[in-house]
């Protein structure tokens, strides 16, 4: 009498299982598409951060450049240096 009783609800569970998975499977590709477009594209601010990144570096680069420079003027690479329009 019991197994007749749960017969109905457990048939109900395993209905709400098998309609979920259906559901993922679908839902799969276009997930998965979404998300191979996602890694190809660059949004805007990501390009913004990466340009920023690209400024800073250079600035940085130019940064230890000047000092040693300043500790050793007739460096090579100071020469170029010289030849730099200066900003400001």
């Amino acid at each position: 009498m019991r197994s007749i009783i749960l017969l109905p609800f457990a048939a109900l569970l395993l209905s709400g299982c098998l309609v979920r998975t259906a559901a993922n499977v679908v839902t799969l590709p276009v997930k998965a598409v979404g998300a191979g477009v996602d890694a190809v594209t660059t949004s805007q601010s990501e390009a913004d951060q990466r340009r920023g990144r690209e400024i800073r570096e250079q600035e940085e680069r130019l940064g230890r450049l000047q000092r040693r420079c300043e500790r050793d003027p007739d460096r090579e690479e100071c020469d170029e240096l010289r030849q730099m329009p200066r900003a400001g």
